[in-house]
């Protein structure tokens, strides 16, 4: 596994064996990075980091900063480390949602959510509240689960979402109160 561009391109990431991460795929990170175009200066924040692919990712791609969360940070820490990024990333041991539930209003234009896909649906129902406030204006929310174990944020509108196998990414936002709610293309 490995960082796909940007300035840490081609660089190891390390999914150490027996440890209970599922890094997101190669291919996946790639869609995903894709479709959001430039990310320069924006504050991420990645959930259930495990290896902290996607975080890591987004400062390769000039992301001004990440904090990443999980309740076993060493993964993603091993990672920070031996790339060089300690000042960039914040690494959070806990539970996601009651970081959420703490963080700092609007300070967040990316928020990754990839859980354990057996703890999709409980995640979300906690986590769904607190996320459009933590949201900067225009800022987007991007899940991955398993098609059989969606990962549901009422409060956000889903604008767009791809399967790659069995994984569905979704992106959200926060609706705009004079916009219809839009179907996921």
């Amino acid at each position: 596994m490995r960082v796909i561009a940007g300035r840490l391109g081609g660089r190891q990431l390390l999914a150490p064996k027996g440890w209970k991460v599922r890094p997101t795929p190669e291919r996946v990170r790639e869609a995903i990075f894709s479709a959001l175009g430039d990310i320069s200066g924006m504050t991420v924040a990645d959930l259930y980091c495990g290896t902290g692919a996607l975080g890591i990712e987004a400062i390769s791609r000039g992301a001004g900063s990440a904090v990443m969360v999980d309740r076993d940070t060493r993964p993603a820490m091993g990672n920070v480390h031996n790339l060089g990024l300690i000042g960039e990333v914040e690494l959070v041991r806990g539970e996601a949602p009651e970081w959420v539930g703490r963080a700092e209003a609007g300070r967040f234009d990316l928020i990754f959510i990839d859980p354990p896909y057996r703890e999709a649906t409980e995640v979300a129902a906690a986590l769904d509240a607190g996320l459009g406030r933590i949201l900067a204006p225009g800022g987007r929310v991007i899940t991955e689960c398993d098609a059989r174990r969606h990962l549901e944020l009422p409060s956000l509108e889903a604008v767009r979402e791809r399967r790659y196998g069995r994984t569905v990414v979704t992106f959200h936002r926060v609706p705009s109160p004079s916009e219809p709610p839009s179907e996921p293309a």
